[in-house]
C-alpha cells in the first residue's frame, strides 16, 4: 500500500509546510503546525465534492475561461432576513449561495441569534444542522423565543448530526433554502482520519459547504469557535475561504451585544448591529443612543463622566465616557481601559501632560465605555480628555454637553467626518450644547438645529469652555 502523505498547516494562517517547524515563517507565530493528513482524491476535486454532485442534479463539466467582456453582471438576490440590524450588517440582506461565518465567545448567544432569525423566515424552508445540542435543546430554545416573535413561525427542520456525508444526504432529501451549521468545530468527514475540530476536518468541511454553496446558490451559514485570544478558532484560512465573517462581540455581565461585519464581499465592514439580551432571546436595539444615555441624563452632576458622539458604520451613536483619576497607592502609576484602546489613552494623557499642562504622572487613571461597548471612532479623543479632568479636578461636566473630535499629538482638534450626522442626533436627543472641531464649520449652517454648537481649535478651548 502506498504510503500516505502527511503535512503540516499552521493554525494561525494556514500555511503549509512537509515538515514541522517551531515557528511560522508566513506569520510569525510559534508553535501553531498541526500535522494534516492529505486524503487521495481525482485532480482538480476537493475531498467529499462528490458528495453532494451525485445524484444532486448539479453538473460535473469542468469550467472554462471566459472573456470578461461576455461576463453578464446583475443585482446579487439577497435574502430579507427579517432582522433590521442583522441586514445592516450584512449589506442588505443574506446574498444567495453565500457562506458566513458567525464568530462569538462560548454563551455570547450565537446560536440564540442564528435561531430567532431562522424562525422569522416563514417562507422559506431551511435546514439546521446541530453538531453541539440534541433536537430537544433547540426546541426548548425555540419555544423561548417564539414568545416575543410576532407574526408565523417558519418550520424549521433539525437535524442532529456531525457527519458531512450524513449531512448532504439530509440536505438532498430536505432541499433547503437555507442551511444553518452550529458549528464547524463540531464537524466531521470521513476523508480525513483526524478528530473534529482539527485543523484538516476544519479546512475539509468548510470547502465541501462552499462548493455546495456555490454550486447549488444556496446560502450557508456557519457558527465558530473563538479561542483564548478572542479570534475564530481553526485554521486562518477558514475566514478566507467564507463570504462574509460576523464577529459577535460583548460581555455577558452587559445586556447589549454587537454584531460586527469583519469581511464582506457584498457590504461595508463598517457596519455593526446592537442588541439586548432579553428573557425571550435578542432585541434589535433601533436607537441605542437613548437607551445609553437613559441614567447619565438624570440625578446630579458626577465627575468623570462625558458624552461622545461617535459614528459607528453610517450611524451615530452617543455613548458615555467614564473616566477616575486616582493617587497611585503603589507608586507605580496603573492605566486602565475598557472598551477604549490603552494605547492611545496613554497617547491622550501624554498630550495633556506635554500640551495643555497637566501633570499626571503619579496618578492612577482608569478609563470606561458604558454599556460594554467597545469604540474605535477617534472621535471620542475629546470626550475621554474631558472625562479624566473632570475627574481629575474632581468637577462635574453639564448632563447637556456632548464631545465630538479627534486630539493630535501637538494638542489640536483635528476635524471629524460625518459631522452633519453627529450634531443632527445630538439635537435629536436634547442635548444644549455640542463642542466640535472649528475644522468642521465650513460648510455647517448653525440654523438648522437648536443645539449650540462651540467650534474649537485646541484642546485649552475645549476646558476653557467646560472648567473656565
Amino acid at each position: 500500500m502506498a504510503k500516505e502523505k502527511i503535512a503540516y498547516v499552521c493554525s494561525s494562517c494556514g500555511y503549509d509546510s512537509p515538515k514541522w517547524i517551531g515557528k511560522c515563517p508566513a506569520c510569525g507565530e510559534w508553535n501553531t503546525f498541526s500535522e494534516y493528513k492529505v486524503g487521495k482524491k481525482k485532480a482538480g476535486e476537493s475531498v467529499g465534492s462528490s458528495v453532494w454532485a451525485s445524484g444532486g442534479g448539479l453538473s460535473a463539466s469542468k469550467s472554462s475561461p471566459v472573456s470578461m467582456s461576455k461576463i453578464e453582471t446583475q443585482d446579487e438576490v439577497r435574502i430579507n432576513m427579517r432582522d433590521g440590524e442583522l441586514n445592516r450588517v450584512l449589506g442588505g440582506g443574506l446574498v444567495a449561495g453565500s457562506m458566513t461565518l458567525l464568530g462569538g465567545e462560548p454563551g455570547i448567544g450565537k446560536s440564540t441569534l442564528i435561531l430567532q432569525t431562522v424562525l422569522r423566515l416563514a417562507d422559506m424552508r431551511i435546514l439546521y444542522v446541530s453538531g453541539e445540542e440534541s433536537a430537544r435543546q433547540l426546541k426548548l430554545r425555540a419555544d423561548r423565543i417564539v414568545e416575543g416573535l410576532e407574526g408565523s413561525m417558519s418550520d424549521v427542520q433539525v437535524v442532529c448530526e456531525t457527519m458531512m456525508e450524513t449531512v448532504f444526504e439530509h440536505v438532498k432529501a430536505v432541499k433547503p433554502q437555507l442551511v444553518v451549521i452550529d458549528s464547524i468545530q463540531t464537524m466531521a468527514t470521513e476523508a480525513v482520519e483526524s478528530s473534529p475540530g482539527s485543523v484538516s476536518q476544519i479546512r475539509e468541511c468548510a470547502a465541501m459547504l462552499l462548493k455546495f454553496a456555490k454550486e447549488s446558490n444556496i446560502p450557508v451559514i456557519v457558527i465558530g469557535h473563538i479561542n483564548k485570544e478572542g479570534t475564530i478558532a481553526g485554521p486562518k484560512i477558514l475566514e478566507h475561504m467564507v463570504d462574509t465573517v460576523l464577529q459577535f462581540e460583548g460581555d455577558q455581565h452587559y445586556m447589549y451585544r454587537i454584531v460586527r461585519a469583519i469581511k464582506n464581499r457584498f457590504g461595508s465592514t463598517a457596519e455593526l448591529g446592537i442588541y439586548e439580551m432579553v428573557q425571550d432571546g435578542l432585541r434589535a436595539v433601533e436607537n441605542p443612543s437613548e437607551l445609553l444615555l437613559s441614567d447619565v441624563r438624570e440625578g446630579e452632576e458626577l465627575s468623570g463622566v462625558a458624552v461622545a458622539c461617535s459614528i459607528e458604520g453610517v450611524r451615530p451613536l452617543l455613548i458615555e465616557t467614564q473616566a477616575l483619576v486616582s493617587t497611585a497607592a503603589y507608586g507605580t502609576p496603573q492605566r486602565s481601559a475598557t472598551g477604549f484602546d490603552l494605547r492611545r489613552l496613554n497617547m491622550l494623557l501624554a498630550v495633556l501632560e506635554k500640551r495643555v499642562g497637566f501633570k499626571l504622572p503619579q496618578r492612577d487613571v482608569f478609563l470606561n465605555i458604558a454599556g460594554g461597548i467597545r469604540v474605535t471612532d477617534p472621535a471620542i479623543d475629546l470626550s475621554v480628555i474631558a472625562a479624566v479632568l473632570s475627574s481629575n479636578v474632581d468637577t462635574g461636566i453639564s448632563r447637556d454637553i456632548c464631545f465630538t473630535g479627534e486630539v493630535g499629538l501637538s494638542g489640536e482638534v483635528r476635524p471629524v467626518s460625518r459631522i452633519l450626522q453627529r450634531v443632527a442626533e445630538a439635537d435629536k436627543l436634547g442635548f444644549r450644547k455640542i463642542i466640535i472641531p472649528r475644522a468642521n464649520m465650513s460648510g455647517l449652517d448653525k440654523s438648522k438645529f437648536q443645539i449650540e454648537i462651540v467650534p474649537v481649535r485646541k484642546v485649552e478651548e475645549a476646558l476653557r469652555e467646560l472648567f473656565g
